[in-house]
């Protein structure tokens, strides 16, 4: 079937299905493995996998919607996923949102116009005492301060024009 999917991620799905005893069991994995690809997971890519996998494509996109880790929107090169449980606001991530917010120009849920970062808070990141947390993709950002969070931002934008 062509479509969305390169025969890599295709073959990666059917790598990860042989992981499991039940194919049903590799669904996140292979999400994953199409939102790596994709950078987002449409309701055209969820029933792509869905194929792949002989599942049912609403059951698939339930999943898709349920997780925050799964983008069902397309977003920016780098996802800041600042941590809002109580541990990090003690600590000042509510502080590190609004200076996020400032600099970037955009609210929680939204991604810059350039297409580069999209913030949004998450309601936790299992780092309490390594408080405040983001999380930039997949990569822990620990014991932020507004300087650090500056510092990486620059970093982050400097990858992008390289």
């Amino acid at each position: 079937m062509a479509g969305l999917l390169t025969e890599q991620t295709r073959a990666r799905i059917h790598e990860a299905i042989h992981h499991y005893p039940e194919s049903r069991s590799a669904a996140k994995a292979a999400l994953r493995l199409a939102q790596e690809q994709l950078g987002w997971l449409s309701p055209e890519a969820v029933a792509e996998v869905a194929v792949e996998m002989d599942l049912d494509p609403n059951a698939l996109y339930q999943l898709s919607t349920f997780y925050d880790m799964f983008y069902n929107q397309p977003v920016g090169r780098y996802v800041l996923g600042v941590c809002d449980n109580l541990s990090c606001c003690l600590r000042g991530s509510d502080r590190l949102v609004e200076h996020l917010q400032a600099r970037l120009g955009i609210k929680p849920g939204e991604t810059t116009p350039d297409g580069v970062f999209t913030l949004k808070t998450v309601d936790c990141l299992a780092s309490c005492g390594t408080a405040p947390v983001m999380m930039v993709n997949e990569e822990y950002h620990e014991r932020l301060t507004l300087e650090a969070v500056d510092r990486l931002l620059d970093e982050l934008r400097a990858r992008t024009k390289a």
